[in-house]
């Protein structure tokens, strides 16, 4: 662990240098001192490092919450539907579609439906934090995007995980949907109702008693909401967005970040563990096909939940670059496919397309300017507005 931590500030610290985001640097630690690299092995397996990195994506998600104020949740929840609706039906629609394309099976394009089209909620999180655009207009429909993906997700692998085993009947799919739902709606009425309870229960002077009781409290949520077939990262988000309207969720934004990055880091570190490069040139072409698609679908999502938002082409070239990115949930999605017996192709094909992906997407993010400029009307907003409006960041 020690050794982990270290390789990803090293390789970190270079990268700075040169202007690379942080994220496809730890991914590459994991890379190179994985098992399925010649060299030096850091860890050989990288379920040890499973737990920590699942406490990775419990606290990134954790702070999302912390920063999506419940104001913006109630007063625009049409526009956030909306837009992460149209998100969804372009992403997982053309993942649909390529999968059938592929001819690789049904179930395998079932597969490449939530690969394709489902953003990585660490990664984006990340890449807000890595840009300082936390405070953005524009960060609000992206936030709710991922607020409405991982709803979506949620219902998504209930109703996928009969189809991959084969399993019992459309009435035990919707029963494992239902109470998904359901665990859902409890956490959001909890949210929205439960404010004020929730506020004196952490009430508290000592920050240690604090620190112990949010994290008590996200990491406990999150591992009961998995059990409701609820992804634990949406119970993390939950809790993050009741606290975050606390008297105590300024003090907790604060005291939450040094273990937010350090574990965020593990998370990233771990994924590059599972990547094995010698299985990517077989998958190559289609990997490649696969980004352009994916590039072309959040380049038409941004741009319309840019439009229902009122947005120009410069907020819009910011969010479909910072939904670019695919993650964890991809991976999650491998996994049951090798353990369905699905087409042998499917793992590389997705630990090549996240790979690519989580490197262009903390880069195109980056560099969201240059793709504004050909954008309609891009370069005239260019001129007459270089920088996006920026808003006070909630509860700041």
């Amino acid at each position: 662990m020690g050794g982990a931590f270290l390789a990803a500030a090293v390789l970190a610290r270079l990268g700075g240098r040169i202007g690379l985001p942080t994220i496809p640097l730890f991914i590459l630690a994991g890379i190179l001192l994985g098992p399925h690299t010649p060299g030096v092995v850091l860890v050989s397996d990288p379920h040890d490092l499973e737990m920590l990195s699942a406490l990775g994506l419990v606290l990134l998600l954790f702070y999302l919450g912390l920063e999506f104020h419940l104001d913006d949740l109630r007063a625009g929840g049409r526009k956030m539907a909306l837009a992460g609706g149209t998100y969804l039906a372009l992403n997982v629609g053309a993942g649909l579609g390529f999968g059938f394309a592929l001819g690789w099976g049904t179930s395998e394009a079932l597969v490449l439906a939530g690969v394709l089209g489902i953003s990585s909620s660490a990664i984006v999180t990340k890449v807000l934090v890595d840009t300082g655009r936390l405070g953005n207009a524009e960060t609000k429909p992206i936030l709710g995007i991922i607020v409405v993906e991982d709803i979506f997700l949620a219902l998504y692998l209930a109703a996928l995980q009969p189809v991959l085993s084969g399993a019992d009947s459309l009435a035990a799919a919707v029963l494992d949907g239902g109470k998904a739902f359901g665990f859902l709606l409890l956490l959001a009425l909890a949210a929205r109702f439960g404010t004020r309870v929730v506020s004196r229960l952490f009430a508290t002077r000592d920050d240690e008693l604090l620190v112990i009781s949010f994290l008590g409290a996200a990491v406990f949520v999150a591992g009961v909401s998995e059990w409701f077939g609820v992804a634990d990262a949406i119970g993390a988000f939950m809790v993050g967005l009741m606290l975050g309207s606390t008297a105590s969720g300024e003090r907790i934004r604060t005291l939450v970040h040094p273990l937010r990055d350090a574990f965020g880091a593990i998370f990233f570190f771990a994924f590059g563990l599972s990547i094995d490069p010698g299985d990517l040139p077989v998958v190559l072409w289609p990997v490649l096909a696969a980004v352009a698609v994916t590039l072309l679908m959040n380049v038409l999502a941004g741009l319309g939940a840019a439009r229902v938002y009122g947005f120009g082409p410069g907020p819009a070239a910011n969010i479909s670059t910072t939904l670019l990115a695919r993650g964890e949930f991809a991976l999650i999605l491998a996994t049951m496919a090798a353990g369905a017996g699905l087409d042998e192709r499917l793992s590389p094909f997705i630990a090549g397309y996240v790979l690519l992906l989580a490197v262009l997407g903390p880069l195109a993010a980056g560099r969201s300017q240059w793709l504004t400029r050909v954008l309609p009307g891009g370069r005239d907003y260019a001129v007459a507005a270089p920088e996006p409006k920026t808003l006070t960041p909630p509860g700041r």
